[in-house]
């Protein structure tokens, strides 16, 4: 049996389904799994996910008994369940493949039919269907399914949602009650053999907790039986969380770096660092960075008296954000040695992937480059990608516009930092914050400028731990005590797929089979795309600061990172090249970035001399 590593640490594609949402792959495991695709899961939502086993337990007339919010550790009891029951079903479900003929229809048939072409087991299926021998035909057919191996169930903790909890009586529960602390705990303490994947930043109590599970230390085979997976945007937050992990003696599986802007969801913004110069730091410096870290790993191993690492083990690095077709894709593997892709936002359209509901996939579908924007939905006070003309968009004017602004806020996981008109924090797409934020700033003062800015902040912010899980409830019929509108979080790049897609047309997109876009759309190359949402957001920030002071040096940082990326492209036209870009169109874009740049670096100068604002002294002087 032939396996390249790289196929062995997801399942069995370099291709994997990043989380999306609370609810949009909450069951995307039971989809694809099975067919060597690895996905993964967010654990938000403790409630979605009971709700959920709930579903799945009367579908496969399993037993199930309800986990009540009000028991203890219910939280991590209740992941822990969710995530037991995906992986029994997944077994069950490899188990069938297995008994299955190689018949035109058969699971076990579009397995193979859907791998990689140059994938090992690829090739020895083709060996297989030419094959004359009826002897030898049978034989090869008993080798391929020894082959079979099920896609990852992955998690996912966005770090920054860490909410403290209080017991029955009020009172402060301890910190590893918290909400990231309890889902940890509720992934560690399952039977599921995967990777956590920690995003959105660093957090150092969550970090440490890992040190508690056994499963994220090497057994004595030095094999780990739950690997740890880090989503940054840059090489220096890499450096320091990788640095944290080591020192406790627990080892980053995999790297997997996301477009600052060019994402779905939380768009976590470089200071105008672009992708290329950033996938080229990781391919000069990776391997000195995992030897020091190995090193360190070590030491607290044995400091420990735990098991070693008989060698270095493998360090990964994936990346997602924007990419749309195998080229680009190709691109990644060959010039950056990239070991694994996500792709996002296409598989919304994908009704056999993914969870989302009719009204919404087809708001998707029709929607082009400027229905996508960088929203201020998020009540973490983060940019988010959305799209424009959701019903959780027309809901939420809907009560402004009657004069109730805000959400009831039920389940309350964002209920996080703002305690500015109470005692214990509120999430800011409330009700009780927004009423009263908007009272408050009737009476600072403003000008009609500032008064209206700020007033369109406090009502931009959605319930999302509502209307991000909504599709699961609305799709599966799913009863629900309170009104249910979907809020989505595509990347820009889902503007150029145009239609639903099965499973098997995206992936032959994504591995070069056939192209599902429609050239009619013009989408530009994944890190042209990337340095547009940069320019837009580099005016956004000009917009929103010369209503107030502008920040110059963070914006001539800004400015002067974007140029060193576009120099940095400059000198790869080759790389840009091989990925279906034409020498004129390679000339035009680099053009027009320096210019849109070097324009908007001009007026923020002119704004900031109207405001006396001392310019700083210059990076490059």
């Amino acid at each position: 049996m032939i396996k390249d590593n790289v196929y062995c640490h997801l399942g069995d594609h370099r291709v994997y389904i990043p989380v999306m949402g609370t609810a949009f792959t909450i069951d995307s495991p039971l989809k694809v799994a099975r067919f060597g695709m690895a996905s993964v899961v967010s654990l938000c939502d403790d409630e979605l996910c009971e709700t959920m086993r709930a579903f799945y337990s009367k579908q496969y007339h399993l037993d199930y008994k309800a986990i009540e919010k009000d028991e203890e550790d219910a939280r991590a009891r209740r992941i822990t369940a969710y995530l037991n029951l995906l992986d029994f079903i997944i077994k069950e479900q490899m188990a069938r493949m297995k008994m299955e003929s190689f018949s035109k229809e058969s699971e076990l048939t579009r397995y193979f039919e859907l791998l990689e072409p140059s994938h090992p087991n690829a090739l020895l299926y083709q060996d297989m269907l030419e094959e004359s021998d009826e002897s030898q035909k049978k034989a090869l057919q008993a080798q391929l399914k020894e082959c079979l191996v099920a896609g990852n169930i992955d998690v996912n903790i966005m770090t920054k949602l860490d909410r403290d909890n209080r017991d029955a009586n009020n009172q402060p529960l301890p910190q590893e009650f918290s909400d990231a602390l309890a889902a940890l705990r509720g992934f560690a303490n399952s039977n599921v053999k995967g990777n956590i994947v920690f995003s959105a930043g660093f957090n150092r109590r969550l970090y440490a907790y890992c040190e508690q599970f056994d499963d994220f230390y090497p057994d004595k085979e030095g094999k780990l039986k739950k690997g740890i997976v880090l989503k940054v945007s840059d090489f220096r937050s890499t450096t320091i969380q990788g640095t944290f992990f080591a020192k406790k003696g627990l080892w980053v599986t995999e790297y997997r770096i996301e477009s600052g802007l060019n994402c779905g969801g939380h768009a976590f913004a470089t200071d105008g660092l672009l992708m290329g110069p950033i996938l080229q730091q990781f391919k000069d410096q990776k391997k000195a960075l995992c030897e020091k870290l190995f090193n360190l790993c070590q030491a607290s191993l044995e400091k420990k008296e735990r098991q070693q690492y008989s060698r270095e083990p493998q360090s990964y690095l994936t990346f997602q954000g924007g990419l749309g077709n195998t080229l680009e894709r190709n691109m990644l593997h060959s010039h950056y040695n990239v070991d694994a892709t996500g792709w996002g936002s296409p598989f919304l359209l994908v009704p056999e992937v993914s969870v989302v509901d009719l009204e919404t996939r087809k708001r998707l579908a029709e929607a082009r480059e400027n229905d996508f924007y960088l929203s201020g939905i998020s009540p973490l006070g983060v940019p988010f990608n959305t799209v424009a003309g959701t019903a959780s968009e027309a809901q939420k004017n809907e009560r402004a516009e009657l004069g109730r602004p805000g959400s009831p806020c039920p389940k309350g996981f964002l209920k996080l930092y703002n305690t500015e008109f109470t005692k214990v924090p509120v999430c800011e797409a409330s009700v009780l914050y927004q009423k009263r934020k908007l009272k408050a700033l009737e009476e600072e003062g403003l000008s009609p400028e500032q008064l209206a800015y700020k007033k369109d902040l406090v009502l931009a912010k959605a319930c999302l731990c509502e209307d991000l899980a909504a599709s699961a409830l609305t799709v599966n019929d799913l009863e629900n005590k309170r009104p249910l509108k979907t809020a989505i979080c595509p990347g820009p790049n889902l503007a150029y797929f145009d239609k639903t897609y099965t499973f098997k047309e995206m992936m032959d997109h994504i591995y070069g089979r056939t192209n599902i876009l429609n050239p009619k759309l013009k989408r530009p190359h994944v890190f042209f795309k990337e340095a547009q949402l940069y320019v837009s957001y580099f005016e956004r920030e000009i917009k929103a600061q010369k209503l107030y002071e502008l920040d110059l040096v963070y914006l001539e940082r800004f400015y002067k990172n974007f140029l060193e990326g576009i120099a940095y492209y400059k000198n790869i036209k080759e790389v840009f090249l091989i990925s279906g870009v034409t020498e004129s169109t390679f000339e035009h874009h680099l053009k027009e970035l320096k210019y849109q740049i070097d324009t908007l670096w001009t007026w923020a100068q002119h704004e900031a001399q109207k405001q006396g604002v001392q310019e700083p002294v210059s990076v490059s002087s």
